[in-house]
């Protein structure tokens, strides 16, 4: 059976405390709440475009586990394929720690685990998957040669893909610019792989076009935060846009990012014929959406929210 969006990445489980603020180097505080959340870019993002309604496929590697068994079981139960969550006999299922304080920013650290063990063998077996797919979605949350792997089928069957280069690397491989159809970063990523300070639309600007300049990437998206994002499309295909983002009180901004991406394959896989701008004017208003919310996949929306976006 065909999936419409294929995502190649990690699965986590999230370990997520909520503080008054982020701890200093030495700090102990007291947390108010704590939940324990499914995550990894890459399951964040097939789950975001299962919510809305696209069929979708994860392929992933989990450990023989209790988290494991409840990462897939988790899938599952959005209705995602899982035929392609692996198992590793000897590594234990990622995890990802998380602080959020009161402003709702947060910080993570993450333990691969299995995430690692996904092989370039494994993609290679999964190449039917790919070439039936609409939409392949992949992260540098894994290994880079096993994102490598999945970018060059999917350019092989010229399925349309998107690399999100996060989290992001000071080294890349050149093949993980030119091969995706569109290059995702936030501020932060930009600024690491660029050397430009991405502060403002204008910086975006500037550093979407070093990665286009320099990198021979194609369409690049910088997402911005509460700023928004910026659009750099690929030579020929239209003008650069910036898109504002809805002003909102954030709650939790764990996951936003992927919320973005998600809804971006969702909209993408599902109507080809929707101009890129507002593709991501929904994308960006589903990212709105789940900051005001506690949680990662729980504060994503499903499709009902579809009808009522808030996209200019």
């Amino acid at each position: 059976m065909s999936s419409q969006v294929v995502v190649v990445g990690a699965s986590n489980m999230d370990l997520t405390s909520y503080v008054p603020s982020l701890p200093k180097p030495g700090e102990t505080l007291h947390g108010h709440c704590f939940k324990k959340g499914f995550g990894g870019k890459g399951a964040n993002q097939c789950v975001m475009a299962a919510k809305l309604g696209a069929s979708t496929a994860m392929v992933t590697k989990v450990g023989k586990d209790v988290f494991g068994k409840e990462t897939k079981d988790n899938y599952e139960r959005y209705g995602i394929n899982t035929e392609h969550v692996l198992e590793d006999d000897a590594e234990f299922t990622g995890v990802a720690p998380i602080a959020v304080d009161d402003a709702g920013q947060n910080s993570i650290i993450i333990v691969n685990g299995a995430n690692d063990k996904l092989s370039e063998a494994d993609i290679g077996r999964v190449e039917d998957l790919i070439a039936h797919a609409k939409v392949v979605i992949t992260q540098y949350e894994i290994r880079p040669e096993t994102t490598l792997a999945a970018l060059r089928l999917a350019n092989k069957h010229g399925v349309f893909s998107i690399f999100n280069l996060a989290p992001a690397k000071a080294e890349i491989a050149s093949e993980l610019f030119t091969l995706p159809d569109i290059f995702c970063v936030n501020e932060t990523e930009a600024a690491m792989v660029t050397g430009v300070d991405v502060q403002t639309v204008q910086d975006a600007e500037a550093a979407a076009r070093a990665l286009q300049d320099k990198h021979n990437a194609k369409c690049i998206i910088i997402t911005l935060g509460p700023q928004g994002t910026y659009v750099l499309p690929k030579p020929g295909d239209g003008d650069p846009f910036h898109m504002p983002a809805t002003k909102v009180t954030a709650v939790d901004t764990s996951g936003a990012g992927d919320a973005f991406i998600g809804a971006l394959g969702y909209f993408l896989a599902t109507d080809p014929s929707l101009p890129l701008r507002t593709a991501v004017a929904k994308a960006g208003a589903i990212a709105t959406v789940s900051v005001q919310q506690q949680g990662t996949q729980s504060s994503y929306p499903d499709a009902s929210v579809l009808a009522s976006l808030h996209t200019e």
